[in-house]
């Protein structure tokens, strides 16, 4: 009983929590309970058929060392990752099990092998990796929870046994608190003015209109709007409109 209500006052914080900083720092910290030390979440709504869009529309939480984050994530190698590669075309919890059997048995390609010997350099050995569910084709969301130093994959999955479930329950709320989460790109977050001018472009209204409920002139909100494109990596208004729609940048309570 007890077990249950530390799950329960957890998850409350979770859905209380408002940012995603706190979210990460809350999840990290439970987390670590279980054994895995160090995470690395990522995700996406503008996934295709082939990639998982432009990286810098790709929201990465991880506590990592940056030189690993360098090597790994920012170099793009995780593309060709084994565990990246299988949450891509799954959904559920996989063993970092998978990645010793392609190892013994001498199927990994080059690049594979190459973040193999990657991951050893930095100690990580051992985890498991789980894929969301997402309604959207275009979204993808995975965390890799990385064991502790020390822990073989046996113990890990010994681990999983017992907790699995429990983990995957916590992960999976925390997950969808994060895509709640207004988040912006890594090139830079709308100013509560292009926000409100977007919002307005949403609701129907013309410039003139939104000139008008804003009180500014028309040449100021075209401003607004054009650097709201610039700030999300755009061309026109409208997808300006959805992209800031999809990182819940705008139509949201301030804090």
């Amino acid at each position: 009983m007890t077990d249950c209500v530390s799950l329960v006052a957890h998850l409350e914080r979770v859905i209380e929590a408002d940012s995603i900083e706190e979210l990460w720092s809350l999840h990290l910290a439970k987390m670590a309970e279980y054994g895995f030390s160090r995470l690395l979440y990522g995700f996406t709504r503008f996934r295709t058929s082939n990639s998982f869009g432009s990286a810098e529309d790709v929201l990465v939480l991880s506590n990592h060392p940056e030189d690993y984050l360098a090597a790994f994530v920012q170099s793009g190698l995780y593309m060709q990752a084994p565990m990246v590669k299988w949450a891509a075309a799954h959904e559920g919890a996989c063993s970092w099990r998978l990645i010793g059997e392609l190892a013994e048995a001498g199927t990994m390609t080059p690049v594979e092998r190459r973040i193999f010997e990657l991951n050893h350099r930095h100690d990580v050995r051992a985890g498991y990796s789980i894929s969301f569910r997402d309604v959207s084709v275009r979204a993808k969301g995975a965390i890799g929870l990385c064991a502790r130093p020390g822990l073989k994959q046996h113990e890990v999955d010994a681990i999983w046994a017992e907790h699995g479930r429990e983990i995957t329950v916590i992960n999976n709320v925390t997950h969808l608190r994060i895509t709640c989460m207004p988040y912006a790109s890594s090139r830079r977050a709308l100013t509560p003015r292009q926000r409100e001018a977007l919002e307005w472009v949403g609701d129907g209204k013309t410039t003139q209109d939104i000139a008008t409920i804003m009180g500014l002139t028309p040449a100021t909100v075209e401003k607004h709007l054009r650097l709201a494109r610039e700030a999300l990596d755009v061309e026109t208004t409208a997808q300006a409109v959805l992209k800031a729609s999809f990182q819940n940048q705008i139509f949201v309570l301030s804090a």
